[in-house]
């Protein structure tokens, strides 16, 4: 089956990250038409209203409408942004089980009505669910990527350059790994204003104190921010804004996003947080970074956490 042409998207689940995804890709142009289906269509509705009331200025014609999923039959991309939080009490597999159990009903739909396009899955625990998208679709991996850590490189980023007084574009470092709690840092392929991170790390020992407690700040991010506002959701919907503009844009463009390991870093039959090179026909290709041994370490037990927490699932 030939991958949908044209720049129209279908935007399942219109919770905080939904609409802030929406907002981003009206903002920036980049797509023709944007469908949203959501349980809750009143509300889905008003959010439609008021996306539309900011075309005027916007610069740009999208056309925003309530979707349902006959809109997959054309659509470029399918993006899922629904599913459940965790609960007080509730283990991570209690988690996996129910969104895993919603994933199925949403996928099975979206392929019922001949889908062809590119899944981005954003919903949490993502690297699980991007797996399970994978499986339930039938698709082939390419068409399939999650969020990975894409929003976790950009908060590094961020905090990288702030540290040492850069723009965030001039900082050149990524976080891999599950999008949780056993991701790392890549200090040993990074680069801030073109000097080698390890470089800078070497020469002082604070300063590899100082980037030890970013990362621990990055990585526990989301814990501050959803105690303090209830959600995150516009560093996740511009990084789901940025991996929809290098596929339809057909940039191939390196971004760490979740994708199946097929050898990669010495696993396989894992999506996991890894830079990986987008176009329009989805993952052209998994980029393996060069680990130094503590790195290589931290990325085996990510995998096999994530691998362990499948298998209980029954997703292995």
């Amino acid at each position: 089956m030939a991958l949908t042409t044209g720049n129209k998207i279908v935007l399942i689940g219109a919770g905080d990250v939904g609409v802030a995804y929406a907002y981003a890709l009206v903002n920036q142009g980049l797509c023709d038409h944007l469908a949203i289906i959501d349980i809750d269509e009143r509300k889905t509705w008003g959010h439609v209203q008021d996306l539309n009331h900011a075309i005027p200025w916007a610069g740009h014609s999208t056309r925003i409408t309530v979707g349902s999923f006959a809109d997959c039959a054309d659509a470029a991309m399918v993006v899922i942004c629904a599913g459940v939080a965790q609960k007080p009490g509730e283990t991570r597999l209690d988690l996996v089980a129910r969104n895993v159990e919603i994933f199925r009903g949403i996928v099975g739909k979206v392929m019922e009505a001949n889908f062809a396009g590119i899944f981005l899955v954003a919903t949490n625990p993502v690297d699980i669910l991007s797996y399970a998208t994978w499986k339930l679709s039938g698709l082939p991996s390419a068409q399939v990527i999650g969020s990975g850590t894409v929003l976790d490189t950009a908060r590094f980023r961020y905090s990288l350059g702030q540290y040492f007084g850069v723009s965030s574009t001039s900082v050149h470092a990524y976080v891999i790994g599950e999008h949780g709690d056993t991701e790392l840092p890549v200090l040993s392929a990074g680069s801030v204003a073109g000097v080698p991170l390890a470089k800078r790390l070497r020469e002082k020992a604070e300063v590899a104190e100082d980037v030890s407690k970013i990362f621990r700040e990055t990585r526990d991010a989301a814990y501050e921010i959803i105690q303090a506002k209830g959600s995150t959701s516009y560093g996740i919907g511009m990084g789901l804004a940025r991996i929809t503009r290098g596929v339809l844009h057909n940039a191939d463009v390196a971004l760490p996003v979740s994708a199946l390991l097929q050898g990669e870093y010495g696993f396989e039959d894992i999506y996991i947080g890894t830079p990986a090179v987008l176009n329009r026909s989805g993952i052209r290709q998994v980029i393996e970074l060069d680990l130094d041994e503590t790195e290589a370490e931290q990325f085996r037990h990510s995998a096999s956490v994530l691998t362990d927490v499948m298998a209980k699932a029954g997703l292995k």
